[in-house]
């Protein structure tokens, strides 16, 4: 005999694993009685040729014709490997075909090498194997172990019983002292019928796939040693279940430790936030939360390669500016705050207030901020096309556009001004009683915003005016101007001339409108946005209010490089920042 096909389960031929390939093409059918037993088989698609060939060595192939390329194609061959052969391993041996270092062929539970010579020196196993020579399996309290994923025995010494169920199959065989094993006839359903072999076990073959489990007969001695294994093995489960089960737990326990640290340390955070340490935030604003994400020192130092120089987009009176990127690929600027910038926690919460609650498509958006380690740094949006102060006062980019705002204080609901015991800002675009008394009003934007339009006009800061008369800033040099009706020779000359006359004069009134000395004789901003966008007329401007302090700004800036700077023009909460 060359090849076992075993027997028949239910399904397929247990122990011929490639026919389970083969049955998506083809049905089987298996009918049986009291008299006889047929297998069948036929296409489900009747188009498809299909032929057998065993060859005189036994070796069998299954072909369909492929009428396309007009050739036999195989799908399924036996045997495989030399464990397919009939009898490798002699009888009462199981042989392992995936046991390429060791011996193929290892005896069943309760047995041991017929011949110890061939099968441990020269590796033969065609002796195969016997019961253990002090072994009792008759009426000595003997039973049954279960070997697992088998090609079942050679079937010629086994008898078949319809009808029984797997534990009346056991109680059959292990009455009857010459039943080596016992299995289920067919596999379906849990298992039923019972297949029992009486003698010696011929033609077992260990498989990784579509193998069935057999029941072995041992005696008292492998009985209890197997189920001591099984217990250890069980045990060993119980143990890993264990262990995965704390390790999960402490994982838990660590992740809900570290969330409630985290969520501690943002409360505290805030809290420093929003501390009333000087007595100053008595505003409507003062118990405002901001709400916005924190990022850690780690996560932005590792953003911005440690703080590098590559990495620096500037440096202002609040401290350096740096690019950095996310782990998620996202660019951000960090703006990291000096520790000799002379500001503190309350200037940093003013930003961090106000900008959180602020979203405009012509804002810089803030995305988090980092208190930590001593360190105070805000995250902003990566402006890839730099600031706009870089295009206004650049000589070959300032044609390209053409205004620049930046921000100052905010007030209460219904409050007109506020005192502060610290000035923040930069000197030519604070209004004067900001400036030199410590006293915002309501209108003290409007002045930084006449500063900045006449400064987009001309294409100079108002501190750095270039002109040939004798002016203390920029504002002077075009008030004086304006009053000898010559104002349009400060347009700046990139413009090359190309603009209508008198919309540019408008905005020159407007300008110096908003810079009057006068608080009260400035408009408001309701009234700018009426002034720029109708026709009426414009009631003649009043001497401006003049500030220079030697060129001395109080948080002046520039740029790594280029003649462009970063402007500090900051909006505040009422509290002095």
């Amino acid at each position: 005999m060359k090849r076992g096909m075993a027997t028949w389960n239910g399904e397929l031929f247990a122990g011929v694993p490639n026919m389970k390939r083969g049955m998506a093409t083809f049905n089987v059918s298996y009918v049986e009685d009291d008299n006889y037993s047929a297998l069948s088989f036929n296409m489900f698609d009747k188009s498809i040729i299909t032929r057998i060939v065993i060859q005189q060595s036994g070796f069998f192939q299954a072909f369909t014709w492929d009428s396309q390329k007009s050739q036999w194609n195989r799908y399924w061959s036996e045997p495989t490997d030399q464990c397919d052969n009939y009898g490798t391993c002699g009888s009462n041996s199981n042989c392992d075909p995936l046991n390429f270092e060791d011996f193929k062929c290892t005896c069943l539970v309760g047995f041991e090498p017929k011949l110890a010579r061939d099968w441990y020196e020269s590796r033969g196993g065609s002796g195969g194997c016997v019961r253990n020579k002090n072994a009792s399996v008759c009426g000595n309290g003997e039973g049954f172990v279960k070997v697992v994923s088998l090609k079942v025995p050679d079937t010629s010494v086994a008898a078949v019983k319809r009808g029984l169920s797997l534990e009346e199959c056991e109680e059959v065989c292990l009455r009857n002292c010459s039943c080596a094993a016992y299995a289920p006839a067919d596999v379906r359903n849990g298992g039923s019928g019972c297949l029992a072999w009486y003698g010696d076990l011929m033609d077992i073959q260990k498989l990784s796939d579509q193998g069935q489990d057999i029941f072995l007969r041992v005696d008292k001695v492998e009985l209890a040693n197997y189920y001591k294994k099984r217990k250890g093995v069980l045990d060993k489960k119980s143990l890993a279940a264990i262990l995965v089960a704390s390790i999960v737990a402490i994982v838990l326990l660590f992740s809900y430790v570290y969330c409630m640290w985290n969520k501690n340390r943002k409360d505290k955070m805030m809290r420093q936030l929003n501390q009333d340490s000087s007595g100053e935030e008595n505003g409507p604003q003062s118990n405002t939360r901001p709400n916005l994400p924190f990022f850690s020192f780690r996560m932005i130092t590792a953003a911005t390669s440690n703080f590098s120089n590559e990495n620096k987009l500037g440096q202002g009176g609040f401290g350096s500016v740096y690019k950095g990127c996310l782990v998620n690929g996202q660019e951000i600027a960090v703006k990291r705050l000096s520790k000799d910038s002379g500001q503190g926690k309350k200037e940093f919460k003013n930003e961090v207030t106000l900008l959180v609650k602020l979203q405009h498509r012509n804002l810089v958006r803030l995305l988090g901020c980092c208190f930590e380690k001593q360190e105070r740094m805000l995250v902003y949006e990566y402006l890839p096309n730099k600031s706009l102060d870089f295009f206004i006062f650049d000589q070959t980019q300032r044609s390209s556009l053409d205004w620049d705002f930046g921000m100052a204080r905010i007030f209460g609901e219904y409050e007109i001004q506020a005192r502060t015991k610290r000035v923040v800002g930069t000197y030519g675009y604070m209004a004067p009683k900001y400036a030199m008394e410590r006293l915002y009003l309501t209108k003290s934007d409007v002045f930084s915003y006449g500063v900045l339009l006449l400064e987009i006009i001309a294409g100079q800061r108002n501190t750095h005016c270039e002109t040939r008369r004798s002016s203390p800033n920029l504002i002077g040099y075009v008030w004086t101007l304006w009053t000898e009706e010559k104002a349009l020779d400060i347009v700046d000359l990139a413009l090359n001339k190309s603009y209508p006359s008198d919309i540019v004069l408008k905005c020159i009134q407007i300008g110096l409108l908003c810079v009057q000395e006068n608080a009260t004789n400035r408009p408001s901003m309701l009234e700018v946005v009426l002034m720029l966008a109708n026709e009426t007329p414009l009631f003649p401007p009043q001497k401006p209010a003049f500030l220079l302090i030697g060129n001395q700004v109080l948080q002046e800036s520039s740029t790594s490089g280029g003649s462009s700077s970063i402007n500090e023009l900051t909006e505040t909460t009422i509290s002095a920042r």
